[in-house]
């Protein structure tokens, strides 16, 4: 095997960098279409675009299933049985190896860990919109960004392994980056570094800062929060034996039983001598998509509570769109939305938090250059942009070269 195509296959294949262009692609969309919708439709309802764009989640394993049907082998109850076998497999071990009887869903286990996911992937997005409302925009979104540094720091910490050298330079050049950037480009007219973290949580027409200590204290805690998820996510919620999480050697798959000797062999493995309509592995990106989907549903029975209480204490009267563009639009940053979110779940689970927190701070660089060239803010760019652009660039790099390494 020759050294590119090991290196390609450390990097998740093809199809995780393909992936990975869609998604900074789909970040730029939706953050310019949020633009669009809130300052040229003037519909400016942040929570409720949240909302939307969270609840679209909910399509996208039924449409990868559709398209897996019609374009492979397999049918949609082969597809869905394995999904729920490796859930089981993964959350129950012990049960699905057991030769005696068929394993139940472990229904109360799934739910916590969905309950988990929906927590970690929203409170971080509320807590960063409640901060907006208290603290400079720019202090805001240079806080969150440090959340790839806090990835690096969790990851060492929660997983046990050292601190390498390589790793640490590169994310703390990735954060400095970004907060060149961030800093860089405040101080002209129009400063479009609002859009730069979550672009439905457009804060541009807010009035003057009300309590700066307290919105910024609440923005470290969402990027240490959503942080954490990051690494959970990849320790927790990944499949261990998935081609998708066996690419960084930073992670290993958490030990579920106290012998090695236990562990040897792979429960789903056993079971395919008795179950032939399993598939192992499953296609890329199935599993992160059902789990994406199932948040999107939770969020679409849970989250919508707040949208009256907003709109009772007139924090943010509701109000429907009242165009068809308008409509068009919102439909637009919700299939972004959701395609940026699934792209990050696959690739958490592929690249790890550390590599996909910086490689997410590259969306930083194409809004950047995005506003400064169809947005005709070029009186943003300054050296230190530009420089913070290079650095996060070139510590995405590093890191993806480390990777490359099985490093």
């Amino acid at each position: 095997m020759s050294g590119g195509h090991q290196a390609l296959v450390r990097l998740g294949g093809a199809p995780a960098l393909a992936l990975f262009v869609v998604c900074l692609l789909a970040f730029v969309a939706e953050t310019q279409l949020s633009q669009y919708v809130q300052a040229d439709l003037g519909f400016r309802q942040p929570y409720l675009i949240f909302y939307i764009v969270h609840s679209s989640f909910a399509i996208l394993f039924p449409l990868h299933l559709l398209y897996l049907s019609m374009l492979s082998e397999h049918s949609l109850r082969s597809l869905w049985t394995s999904v729920l076998f490796a859930v089981t497999t993964h959350l129950s071990p012990k049960a699905s190896s057991s030769p005696v009887s068929e394993p139940s869903f472990p229904t109360w286990r799934f739910s916590r860990l969905l309950a988990s996911l929906t927590v970690g992937m929203t409170l971080p997005g509320l807590l960063w919109f409640i901060a907006v409302t208290l603290a400079p925009i720019t202090d805001v979104t240079a806080l969150w960004n440090t959340n790839a540094f806090f990835a690096y720091v969790f990851a060492c910490m929660l997983h046990g392994g050292g601190w390498d050298l390589r790793r640490l330079v590169a994310v703390t050049i990735a954060t400095a980056g970004a907060l060149a950037v961030v800093y860089g480009g405040s101080t002209s007219p129009s400063d479009t570094s609002d859009a730069v973290k979550d672009p439905v949580m457009d804060t541009r027409y807010a009035t003057a800062p009300a309590a700066p200590l307290v919105g910024d204290s609440l923005t470290l805690m969402a990027s240490m929060l959503y942080a954490a998820y990051q690494v959970l996510y990849k320790m927790y919620a990944a499949l261990p034996n998935d081609p998708e999480v066996q690419t960084d050697n930073l992670y290993s798959p958490v030990r579920l039983t106290e012998s090695p000797q236990e562990e040897i062999e792979d429960p789903l493995e056993r079971s395919l001598l008795v179950q032939d309509d399993i598939i192992h592995p499953l296609p890329f990106g199935l599993y992160p998509n059902f789990l994406t989907s199932a948040i999107g549903i939770c969020t679409m029975l849970v989250l919508w509570i707040p949208i009256p209480i907003l709109d009772a204490f007139g924090i943010e009267p509701f109000e429907i769109p009242g165009t068809a563009l308008t409509y068009i639009v919102i439909a637009g940053i919700a299939l972004t939305g959701a395609v940026f979110n699934a792209g990050f779940m696959v690739l958490l689970g592929a690249w790890g938090p550390i590599v996909t927190s910086v490689g997410s701070l590259l969306t930083i660089v194409l809004v950047f250059m995005s506003d400064a060239i169809f947005g005709g803010a070029v009186e943003t760019v300054t050296i230190w942009s530009i420089l913070g652009c290079g650095s996060i660039v070139a510590a995405f790099a590093i890191l993806a070269y480390d990777l490359t390494r099985g490093r």
